[in-house]
């Protein structure tokens, strides 16, 4: 254990001093059960060692530890935290628990023996904690990790401190809000860099952003997707082929047939393969109002911007990004549909109508319904610079 012990130690001394995300204000932190999932590479390593060193610094009343580690073959993560308790130990921070086995029944064995032992683990975004864990049902409280919206990326490359707003806040007094950011900064100078490179945390690292995307994406699709969904190995290619289908056409609505035809497997494959890319953030899906899975979706959006670089460069169309950026900051905390109006891309909340767009849009006043409009600094009435929507969060 003192191996462990060294390791945390060096790991929360050497943490960067990256932007605090708001999801650490937002964990009912007296739980004694915590699991905090997100996509890879959105920085949950990152965010566990936070909190230790924010809450802890290196008191070994605190441990982090990797169930990837070799130790984990042969001891058992109940073992091993009952003897963590015996040395005094109060919270252990557990990362990609999927890597053992037997996860779930050691936590609920740890959550209903150890009673003064607090547990914070790391998952996959395709677990599914309460819905398909019984296991776990009752006990654990559930979050999620995103990306870093614009606001984060601004905080941290400009050195700003900028609160998140609500969708009503900005609906109603965006014009202000707009005004009071622009006093202090030009967001357009960095709205850009954030498209391309800003959501995934490790573009802070000091190598090949595109390359270390397109490694994280297949990642994705090898462990999150094949690996915790007990796929066949054989079947990867036709989900790797799928991807690449979706990303060079997105946003699109799929025509099941032609996929299904194009990857040489059924209708209802094609429609189960879309579902576990969208679990593992990596595309999104938008559904007319009334409709879900397992209907197939009205339109198939990539998860973030970000996303949309690797696989065709030199062809991402801008206002597929602006839909793409627009689709991936709202839906934390709203639901969104395909609108039935024409020239409207979103219904959201099944109340506000927006179309996305830059300035060659025609205007309409209609009650409820919004311009989110790109190149732009400040709006006025109905219509919203875009870039403030990545202030949601």
């Amino acid at each position: 254990m003192e191996a462990f012990f060294r390791t945390h130690k060096y790991l929360v001394e050497h943490i960067g001093s990256s932007v605090r995300r708001e999801l650490m204000d937002e964990i009912d932190w007296s739980s004694r059960l915590i699991g905090i999932k997100g996509s890879r590479g959105v920085g949950k390593t990152t965010f566990l060692l936070q909190y230790a060193k924010e809450n802890f610094g290196t008191d070994r009343a605190c441990l982090y530890i990797n169930l990837n580690h070799f130790y984990f073959t042969d001891h058992s993560l109940r073992d091993f935290a009952t003897e963590f308790c015996q040395k005094g130990g109060k919270t252990l921070l557990i990362d990609q628990v999927f890597k053992y086995p037997y996860w779930s029944e050691d936590l609920k064995y740890c959550y209903e023996n150890l009673q003064d032992l607090k547990i914070v683990f790391t998952g996959s975004s395709v677990m599914r904690l309460k819905e398909e864990n019984p296991v776990l049902s009752g006990i654990v409280d559930s979050y999620n990790l995103r990306g870093f919206s614009f606001r984060e990326f601004l905080n941290l490359m400009a050195g700003t401190n900028f609160r998140s707003y609500k969708l009503e806040e900005i609906l109603t007094d965006h014009v202000e809000i707009a005004e009071e950011i622009c006093s202090k900064i030009k967001p357009l100078a960095f709205f850009q860099d954030y498209l391309h490179h800003g959501f995934y945390p490790f573009f802070l690292e000091k190598r090949n952003f595109s390359e270390n995307l397109l490694k994280t994406m297949n990642m994705m699709l090898e462990v999150d997707i094949v690996f915790l969904k007990q796929i066949e190995l054989t079947y990867l290619s036709k989900i790797r082929k799928l991807l690449y289908l979706l990303a060079v056409n997105a946003p699109c609505a799929p025509n099941v047939s032609q996929l299904a035809n194009e990857i040489n497997t059924s209708r209802a494959t094609v429609v189960n393969y879309i579902k576990y890319l969208k679990d593992a953030r990596l595309i999104n899906m938008l559904y007319a109002v009334d409709e879900e899975f397992p209907k197939k979706p009205s339109m198939v959006y990539m998860h973030n911007t970000n996303l949309m670089f690797p696989i065709r460069p030199a062809k991402v169309e801008q206002q597929s990004i602006r839909e793409t950026f627009f689709y991936n900051t709202l839906h934390k905390d709203n639901r969104l549909n395909k609108s039935k109006e024409k020239n409207f891309q979103f219904l959201v909340n099944q109340r506000y109508g927006f179309r996305i767009g830059d300035k060659t849009m025609r205007i309409k006043h209609i009650s409820d319904h919004y311009y989110a409009m790109d190149d732009l600094e400040i709006g006025k009435d109905c219509i919203i610079p875009l870039w403030l929507f990545g202030f949601l969060y």
